[in-house]
């Protein structure tokens, strides 16, 4: 019996709740399974242990995380404190220490669930957003002088290295090879003549290894436009750390919403423990309603078993949810329905079994 250790991190807002329905869906599906089950581990970690004790996690925190094969984070952020202050002292610092140097972002258009653009059917989108995690436009270099002063300057630098380049590119074209085939770059390097021209010299250098797979490039604002007008052109794309965001925040919304988006924070080494945790925020307005839909946090613990090598698990997990959304009986009120978040868990682990 394989015993995957989990670190399990709520955060803020609504993420103990939708983590508690990730975690409810993997001890059933390691019941039903079989041959793994999972150790949690609970961490208190966020804006209320900021308030405590001046920081958003403890000193020692990414030692005593290193221990763990995978970390579940719920949310990050809160209205009391300014959301730099939030990211940068527990989301952003996970990342980096571990390398944790792809966000995976697939957006899927369900069987049940209605996209806001017409005529779109379930399954037709079907798309895989490989974001660079570590460096880019959200590396931590810049500064502010002369605060508060009339000549007051803020500097910030994007950082694109070749080998941070080159690895996460590498990455999209190997998870093209096993979809599609198609991969799609983004940049915008026409404006920007440094980092994202060094980011398509890579791509064009790195696609010669791989003829098989279909390659095209385009600028943010044109790929912006064909996210929305011909979503399903897309397979697998690449972008920077910035852009990759931009994106899937839009191609979670071409399937139906945030409440449908899962993630990925990767070290494909495995030299430390990846993360995992939905797109969406901590969505204070509705926190402690008991209304936040779970199922991007269920779909994101799916993302996870696949990448702890458990693909049939996983398949499972993402049938199970398939189901839930194609009955349409058990809703979050985001999608028009009466539920409340722990009854949508309850339905996926039911559908489980079937």
């Amino acid at each position: 019996m394989i015993v995957y250790k989990l670190a399990v991190v709520p955060g803020d807002g609504i993420g103990g709740e939708v983590v508690a329905e990730g975690v409810k869906v993997l001890e059933a599906i390691s019941s039903f399974q079989g041959g793994f089950t999972f150790h949690f581990t609970s961490f208190e970690w966020g804006t209320d242990y900021y308030f405590k004790h001046g920081r958003m996690m403890p000193e020692d925190a990414l030692e005593t995380l290193k221990a763990f094969d995978a970390i579940s984070l719920g949310a990050v952020g809160d209205p009391r404190l300014p959301d730099h202050v939030t990211l940068h002292g527990l989301l952003l610092p996970i990342r980096r220490a571990f390398d944790q140097y792809i966000n995976l972002r697939p957006a899927y258009l369900f069987p049940g669930v209605e996209s806001p653009l017409r005529d779109k059917k379930p399954g037709e989108i079907d798309m895989m957003v490989v974001r660079e995690n570590t460096e880019g436009e959200y590396a931590d270099v810049g500064g502010r002088v002369y605060q508060g002063f009339p000549s007051e300057v803020a500097v910030q630098a994007a950082v694109y290295t070749r080998q941070g380049v080159e690895r996460v590119v590498r990455y999209a074209f190997q998870l093209a090879r096993r979809r599609k085939r198609k991969l799609c770059s983004i940049t915008k390097s026409n404006a920007q003549r440094f980092g994202p021209v060094l980011w398509d010299q890579v791509v064009k250098e790195v696609a010669k290894e791989y003829p098989e797979v279909e390659v095209t490039s385009l600028l943010i604002d044109a790929a912006c436009m064909k996210f929305v007008l011909q979503p399903e052109a897309f397979d697998v794309v690449v972008a920077s750390n910035l852009f990759g965001d931009i994106l899937t925040d839009l191609s979670a919304a071409v399937v139906g919403g945030l409440g449908l988006a899962p993630a990925a924070n990767l070290n494909p080494t495995r030299a430390f423990p990846s993360m995992f945790e939905p797109v969406h925020g901590s969505a204070p307005d509705i926190a402690g309603k008991g209304i936040a839909n779970p199922l991007a946090a269920i779909l994101t613990a799916g993302m996870m078993l696949e990448f702890l090598g458990e693909p049939a698990a996983a398949q499972r997990v993402h049938r199970a949810v398939e189901r839930t959304l194609a009955e349409g009986k058990v809703r979050t009120p985001d999608m028009g329905g009466r539920s409340v978040t722990a009854e949508v868990g309850d339905e996926v682990v039911r559908d489980l079994t079937l």
